[in-house]
């Protein structure tokens, strides 16, 4: 993508405005300050899809009541190493770092945890999550349903799958190592970003339902089916952690799932599961991150195949990513400044401009 229509915004201002928006919408200010953190690390990292691009959608779905402005979340341990949240239709980020917080707290009793979600919403990058356990010396492990269907099961048109994310977390000793996937072949956080800037798709990423023809228009997107990654191990793995995500915790999957994009007022009812391991239960913490260092290392000095610059692991360019934002700030097309500058006027609060 061209960085021709971008601005760079101190993290610092964005994370402001963040918060001031959900304060001015009816949000209690902690749980407003948790929101805000959140969506500006998943700016820092990359994720521009799960950031402060969600907020005029994020602020348009409490206006029309979609999500509980004061949630009440209930966790209850069905036994030692397992737990269910009901987020009460809360902000998903308000529900998942509980639920998080909840399963290293198990975790570090037990050794290990699982802790199914329901009655969330949309909660931002999977690699948030992740990260967690492994900034705790854990393995962290985290999926969710998706908040709309693009993706047919393999050779189906019918929209019954999501694109389903998955991401892992280590610890290593240069930090947490985290893979943070979609199970389509594109997360769709990134399709609506080149709505919003006019940019071409690449072939293979949407196909006409009816003719099988590619789609580059991302503004026609709603008219295809999102492609799996991997063919049809995406779409099956899609179904997996949908079946698990969703349907273990008596959420959403399938035909129930709620397009949160086209719909601010339906309970969504979105699952997820978040799994907390104490690497300590089987080696020392400092021996399992220098047994990662070595391998890493390996990796990274394996022979290239022909026109190979570098050899890239799971997670470099989210961690080079966020030093480069932390520096430089966060750069937002100019289309979605427009739209932050009427939402900060319609709120009454300062625009990005003034913080």
């Amino acid at each position: 993508m061209s960085g021709a229509d971008l601005v760079n915004v101190p993290a610092r201002a964005t994370r402001a405005l963040i918060r001031d928006a959900f304060v001015a919408s009816g949000l209690p200010e902690a749980d407003a300050e948790t929101c805000a953190e959140l969506m500006t690390e998943a700016d820092l990292t990359g994720a521009d899809g799960h950031g402060i691009f969600r907020l005029p959608q994020y602020i348009r779905r409490l206006k029309a009541g979609g999500f509980n402005k004061l949630p009440n979340i209930k966790i209850t341990r069905g036994a030692p190493a397992t737990a269910l949240v009901d987020g009460d239709n809360g902000m998903g980020h308000l529900v998942m770092s509980r639920a998080t917080n909840e399963a290293i707290a198990m975790a570090q009793e037990t050794g290990v945890a699982w802790v199914g979600v329901r009655r969330s919403n949309h909660a931002g990058p999977a690699g948030l999550y992740a990260e967690m356990p492994a900034q705790h010396g854990m393995v962290g492990l985290y999926a969710a349903v998706a908040n709309a269907n693009h993706m047919g099961t393999w050779g189906g048109t019918d929209l019954l799958l999501g694109t389903n994310p998955l991401a892992i977390g280590v610890p290593s000793g240069e930090g947490p190592l985290i893979l943070d996937i979609a199970t389509s072949i594109v997360a769709y956080g990134t399709v609506k970003k080149y709505a919003q800037r006019g940019l071409e798709m690449p072939k293979g990423w949407f196909v006409n339902a009816e003719t099988g023809a590619p789609i580059t228009d991302a503004n026609r997107s709603h008219e295809g089916l999102l492609l799996p990654m991997g063919e049809y191990k995406g779409a099956g793995l899609a179904l997996m952690l949908g079946l698990v995500a969703g349907v273990l915790n008596g959420a959403a999957f399938g035909r129930d799932v709620v397009d949160f994009n086209a719909d601010d007022n339906s309970e969504t009812n979105t699952g997820h599961f978040i799994v907390a391991v104490d690497i300590a239960r089987f080696l020392p913490l400092e021996t399992f991150k220098s047994e990662v260092d070595r391998h890493l290392r390996d990796l990274r000095a394996s022979q290239r195949l022909p026109g190979v610059d570098e050899i890239r692991l799971p997670g470099d360019r989210r961690a080079e990513c966020r030093a480069e934002r932390a520096r430089d700030g966060v750069p937002l097309a100019r289309p979605l400044l427009v739209l932050l500058d009427k939402l900060a006027d319609e709120l009454k609060i300062k625009p990005l401009a003034e913080r």
